[in-house]
C-alpha cells in the first residue's frame, strides 16, 4: 500500500518505538515492502528475525535522537519517512496527578515528537521530498477519564501536524496523524474485562484492533502526497469518523 505516489526506490525509513506492538507492525509493513527500516528502542531490540536496524533513543533526550538519525543515516540513507510512535502512559485521576505526572508524559508523547520530527525536517528540506505520520490516539478526540496527560499530549500531535502543514506549504513534505481505538496491545491487555466490555459495547466493529490495522494506515499515508494534515481514526468506528 503506497497511496497514489509512485515507488521507485527503497526509501529509508524511521519509526520511533518501533520494537514492539504498533511501532513493530508497522516497521514490519515498511521492510516487507521493500523499504530500509531503522526502529527506536530504549532498551528492548525488536525481534531478530525482523532485520530492522535497531538504534537506542530515547526521545526525551534531543542528543540522542540526533545519534538515531545519524546511525539511520548511515546504513540507510536520508530518512525520507518518519513515523512518530514513541509514547507512554501514566494514568490517574487529575486529583491525584503530580505536575510530574502530566509533564513527563507530555514530554515523550509530545515533545518527543517536536524533536523527531524537527530533526527529520532538516534533511528532508535538504531532500526536498519527505513524508511524517505521527501515532495520536482517539483519546486526543474523545477524552478518556484518569488520561488528561495522554489525551492532551496526543491531542497537542493535531495542531502540531496541521501547522506544519502550514509551514511546509507547496513543498512535497506531508505531515498527518493516525488515531488508534482499541488496539491489541500491551496497553489493551492490561485493562480490566469490565473495562474492555464497556469499550466493546461502543465500537460497531465488535472487537479490539490489530497493529496491522494500523499499520494499513500509516503506509497509505507514507505515499499519499496530497494528503495532507489529515486525521484518520483507526478505531473500528468507535468515533464515527471523528
Amino acid at each position: 500500500m503506497t497511496g497514489t505516489d509512485e515507488r521507485t526506490a527503497a526509501r529509508s525509513v524511521l519509526v520511533t518505538g518501533g520494537n514492539r506492538g504498533i511501532g513493530l507492525a508497522i516497521a514490519r509493513r515498511f521492510a516487507a515492502a521493500g523499504d530500509r527500516v531503522a526502529v527506536t528502542h530504549r532498551g528492548e531490540k525488536p525481534p531478530p528475525d525482523t532485520g530492522l536496524l535497531a538504534v537506542r533513543c530515547d526521545v526525551t533526550d534531543g542528543s540522542q535522537v540526533d545519534r538515531a538519525f545519524k546511525e539511520a543515516e548511515a546504513a540507510h540513507g536520508p530518512v525520507t519517512v518518519l513515523v512518530a510512535n514513541a509514547g507512554v502512559t501514566g494514568d490517574r485521576l487529575l486529583v491525584r496527578m503530580s505536575e510530574e505526572d502530566f509533564t513527563s508524559v507530555l514530554d515523550t508523547n509530545l515533545t518527543g515528537a517536536f524533536r523527531v520530527v524537527r530533526r527529520a525536517v532538516r534533511g528532508m528540506l535538504g531532500q526536498g521530498h519527505g513524508r511524517i505520520v505521527l501515532i495520536s490516539s482517539t483519546a486526543a478526540l474523545h477524552g478518556a477519564a484518569g488520561q488528561t496527560n495522554y489525551a492532551a499530549a496526543k491531542a497537542g500531535l493535531v495542531g502540531f501536524a496541521r501547522s506544519l502543514t502550514h509551514e511546509l506549504g507547496a513543498r512535497d513534505i506531508t505531515c498527518n496523524v493516525v488515531a488508534p481505538g482499541l488496539t491489541e496491545t500491551d496497553m489493551s491487555r492490561a485493562l480490566t474485562e469490565e473495562q474492555r466490555r464497556d469499550l466493546l459495547g461502543r465500537t460497531p466493529a465488535g472487537r479490539l484492533g490489530r497493529p496491522d490495522e494500523v499499520a494499513d494506515a500509516v503506509a497509505f499515508l507514507a505515499g499519499a502526497g496530497y494528503v495532507r494534515g489529515a486525521v484518520i481514526p483507526v478505531d473500528g468506528g468507535a468515533g464515527l469518523g471523528h
